[in-house]
Parts: structure tokens; sequence; C-alpha cells
């Protein structure tokens, strides 16, 4: 029966991956410790016997379907893998943190203490923790999505052990010659003969005091025994082979840590996951990536490597020498659109944002929030969530590439909680046990989705994303057509004002939508000029076409003729999204 069962499950999860490869991915990213918590009332600095924390048996199949309604292909499940924390599970044989040297009571998901293991404060029964992980996947895949799980290479917990690693996988650092500041296989890079002392940072005292001697270099590159509170100092980077002091990579005979970071990569794919989720992957080297990606598709083509990725002038080497699927794009569209609302920058700059990823902007990854970012209706940002339509279509439909949305922003969740060690920053702290408002409410204290715990413009704002969100994958033009941008034509068009206005065409086969973005709380009548060059490169026909507004669902006539104008309308802070259907 076992072994039916899941012969079952594969067949399943070989269905889902044939079912989403020809999709455009729709991440919606999860915090099982944050999403799952039902705690009401969680007090600033909280310890997880009082604030609580979310379990992944609490992810149902049911909320999992409600998930895939929003137009989801893929969850990307954070903070899963075991990481440095307050909490003491001592009495499962895991080995206690040491909290001088965590960031808040739940410590960051980025300070990995076991890549072989699950976090235990999502667990309901902790000594069957993987079993538990195991069932969501299962069950995310059952309901018709992929999982994705980060993958954290360039720095770990300062305290690491593996206690669940597989029999006979040796634990970084183990054979480290901690003499040397760099050497080709070892795994840390050590500032010798200097003990550990960050600025700004209590060690403790007596016997609960942290101690490293020698220290060892911080995560974010800090190549000193005294990084301050503002650095990474709760992490030790990793050394894959290359010299920091001058630049040169000794990779041959292959480095040690890349045949660990490679063994933890299979072990995970293993799992049936559909991809990783590559933390700061540009603090690694390149050969590194090019070496692993490719065994691990040699595996598993299926799986998926997304990188977080902030330096421009690296997306074609990461895309085209080291093998990523999908890369961040958050210094250039997310950059852009965040100083549209917040800096006075003219909404005409998105055009140098689809240049700068021409030829790779369907591996591109967009978002609007995610865990590091301020959230879209906190008062450091829109200050409004019902502003966001705009900004949604523009990450949805400007380029055939990922979309990403971060747990609670389809309710509008603020982030202006003041959680403990995040402080009131406009983030939903990753580094102290709390609960979200909003999902917190959809869930109910039994863990079933429903609107009634919603305010009105909660729900509406939900359906909004849903509507959006579907338009990737449900419309071909916006999944995989081609992109024309109107702006060149319009910038002294007195019927739009390209300050806050930006339309533009896609197109595949017949049909063509007009796309206009408003970034004003101003009402536009918008008088756009289509140009010959629109129909000569998209094969347009000429004349007046009935027209539905994919936001709407409104029907209007446009007019398609070079030279002349098309007259929609435009809400403040809206988006008109217009679909032609040419006949055969």
């Amino acid at each position: 029966m076992a072994a039916a069962s899941s012969n079952r499950i594969e067949v399943k999860r070989q269905n889902s991956i044939a079912k989403t490869k020809n999709l455009r991915p729709v991440i919606y990213q999860l915090f099982p410790r944050l999403f799952a918590n039902a705690t009401q009332n969680p007090v600033p600095n909280g310890r997880i016997q009082t604030n609580g924390s979310g379990k992944m048996n609490n992810i149902t199949s049911r909320i999992l379907k409600s998930i895939r309604e929003l137009g989801i292909t893929h969850i990307w499940y954070t903070g899963v893998i075991e990481h440095a924390h307050d909490a003491d599970y001592t009495r499962y044989g895991i080995e206690k943190h040491n909290a001088h040297i965590i960031k808040g009571r739940a410590g960051s998901p980025y300070a990995i203490c076991d890549y072989y293991d699950i976090d235990p404060d999502i667990s309901e029964d902790v000594n069957n923790r993987m079993h538990e992980f195991e069932q969501l996947v299962q069950r995310t895949t059952q309901a018709g999505m992929g999982t994705i799980i980060d993958f954290v290479p360039n720095h770990v917990s300062r305290i690491y052990h593996s206690d669940a690693a597989p029999e006979g996988t040796e634990d970084l650092g183990a054979q480290d010659n901690k003499d040397f500041f760099f050497l080709p296989n070892n795994n840390f890079f050590y500032i010798t003969r200097q003990q550990f002392s960050p600025i700004g940072v209590d060690l403790g005292a007596g016997d609960e005091a942290y101690r490293e001697f020698p220290a060892r270099a911080t995560g974010n590159d800090c190549y000193s025994a005294f990084p301050n509170s503002n650095d990474w100092y709760e992490t030790v980077k990793l050394n894959y082979g290359r010299d920091p002091y001058n630049g040169i990579g000794h990779f041959a005979p292959i480095p040690d840590t890349w045949y660990k970071m490679l063994h933890i990569l299979l072990f995970w794919a293993r799992k049936g996951i559909s991809g990783f989720r590559c933390d700061m992957a540009h603090m690694v080297p390149v050969e590194f990536w090019q070496w692993a990606i490719r065994q691990v598709k040699a595996e598993f083509p299926h799986i998926i490597f997304i990188a977080e990725i902030y330096d421009v002038s690296l997306y074609h080497i990461f895309l085209n020498e080291a093998g990523f699927d999908y890369l961040y794009d958050k210094v250039n569209l997310y950059d852009t659109l965040r100083g549209i609302e917040c800096s006075n920058v003219s909404a005409a700059l998105l055009t140098s944002c689809w240049q700068t990823t021409e030829g790779i902007s369907e591996q591109m990854l967009n978002f609007l929030e995610n865990h590091d970012e301020q959230r879209f209706a906190s008062d450091f940002f829109a200050g409004d969530a019902t502003k966001v339509l705009p900004y949604l279509v523009a990450i949805t439909t400007m380029s055939r590439g990922a979309v990403m949305v971060y747990n609670g922003q389809e309710f509008g969740e603020k982030g202006m909680d003041e959680e403990g060690y995040s402080g009131l920053d406009g983030r939903t702290s990753i580094f102290d046990y709390w609960s979200m408002d909003t999902v917190r409410r959809w869930l109910g204290k039994n863990y079933v989705p429903s609107s009634d715990g919603l305010t009105v413009s909660e729900s509406s704002l939900r359906k909004l994303y849903s509507t959006i969100l579907h338009l990737v994958n449900d419309e071909k033009a916006i999944r995989e057509g081609l992109f024309f941008d109107l702006m060149y034509v319009n910038y002294d068009n007195p019927g739009i004002n390209p300050h806050h206005q930006f339309a533009y065409f896609r197109k595949k086969d017949n049909d063509v939508i007009l796309i206009v973005l408003n970034f004003s709380e101003t009402p536009r009548i918008c008088d756009i000029i289509i140009p010959q060059q629109a129909f000569d490169t998209l094969n347009l026909p000429v004349g007046v076409f009935e027209a539905v507004d994919l936001v709407t669902q409104q029907k209007q006539k446009i007019c398609l003729e070079p030279g002349k104008t098309t007259q929609t309308y435009v809400s403040g802070y809206g988006a008109s999204i217009l679909k032609v259907s040419f006949p055969t």
C-alpha cells in the first residue's frame, strides 16, 4: 500500500511538472513561521512560548487550494531549513544556540545551522519534522503547484553543526587548518590570532558568553574580527576557493566547499522540490554555479534555479554562464517602481527598465514585496494598498518573466508592527516570533481560509490580485507575446503625461492587448498615438475594434490607425488592459 501511494504521488508530481513547464512562474513566498501563526496578540521580543510559531501542518490542502486559485504556480517556503534561534530543543537532541549571537528571538532564516534539517519551530512533532516537510511538499504538488526552498550558499550561522546529515557527511570546517586566513580547501576564512569581537554586540559573560577564536570572516564579506552591529555578524562567510585579498580563484582541484554544497543541493532535490531560490548568489563564484547547477540538472532537469542578485552588470553572466533560470530584477524594475511612488521618479524611466533587460527579460523575476523589502502598503512605501494596480500590472505584463508576491501582500498587509529586533520599519519581521494580522484573520483560529474575517477592502484587493495574476498565464499575449513600448512617440503628446502614465502593447497571434498605467491619483483620459512601426512590427490590422478591459470586463471601441490616437480612460492609480481579438 505504501509503495502504491508513493507511486501515485510521483505521478502527480510529474503531471504537475508537465502542467507548469510552459507557464510563467507565479511564485507565492510563504514564511511558515509567520503565515501559519494564529497567535492574536504577540508581544514585542516575545519568546516562542508566548508568541507561538506557525507550523507546516497548519498549511492545509484547503489553504493551498486557495493560494493556487490566486493564479500561483509555485510556493517558495521561506525559512524551512534549520537556522539559529532562541528556542530550546535539546530534549530532541538538537544543539542549543547561543542567544548572544542570534538576531532576535526567532533568528534569521539565513543563519543556517544545519543544512540537512528542518527548523523545529515550524514542526508540530519535532521528532518527525522532516516527514512533515515531505508531506507539505506532497500537499503542494497535489494542489497543482511546485515547491521552492532557499539554498543559502554564502554563509552559515556562527555555530554550525549538523545532527541530521546522512551518515558519513562531514561538518563544515571539520578539517579546516585555522592557522591560515585562506586555504583553498578550508570551508571558512580565519582572522588568525584574533578573537571575534563585534562592535556594539553584547556577546555575554561567564559560561553564557559566545567565544570564537580565531575569528572567522562575516557573511557580508567582512574579513575582520570586528564587524559591527549592522554587519551580518551572526553569520560566517563560506570559502569557495577564491582568495579575497587578490581575487585569484583556486578551483582545480575542486575545493572541498563545492562538494559539500553540491551534496546539500542534491539532498533537497531528492525531496521532490521544484526549485531553489539561491540567497545572495552573486557573492559566490560563478565557477561554482556553472559546476553545481549542471550536475543538479543532469539528475533533476525540471528544477529551476533563481538567483537573488543586485548587480545589473552580472545579469548576463549569471544567466548565460552560471546557468540560472531566473534572476531578481530588484535594482532595475523594482527600484524604478518604488522611485515612481516614493521619490517622484518619472514613469518614463520604465522604458530604460525593459531596455536594460532586453533579450533576457523572460528570465527576470519581478516583485513589489519580499521579506527584505518594505511592504507596499506600509507608511514607508505607498501607505495605501489600493494604489497597487499600476505597479502590479507593470510587474506582471511588461515581460515574459517570473512574478512573485509575498504572503499577506494580497490583503494589503502593512508591516507596521514593532515586533522586537526588527523594529518599526515597514517590514514583516523575519527575526521575531510574530503573526500577520490580515493572514491570521483570513485563516481564522481553525486555519480555514475565509473572507469572513477580512474587511471589504481586503477582500476586494485579494480579488484584484487574483484577476491580475491569472492574466499572466491565461492570456497568451501576456504569457508569451511580443512587447512594444509606445512612449517614444508620446513623450510630447498632450494627450498623455509621460511622467505619470506609461503605455505599451502585448501581442500574440490574433490577440493584441493595449496596456495603459496611471501612477497618479488623478484619473486621466489618455489619447495615445499609435506609430506605423507598431503596425509593421506587430502586424496589426487597421480599423476600429471592440476591446474588453481585462480588469473591469467592460467593453469599448478603440481606434487602431497609424498616426492617430486611441482614447481610453484610466482611473487614478489605475490600469487599463484592453484586449482585442482579431478574426483569423
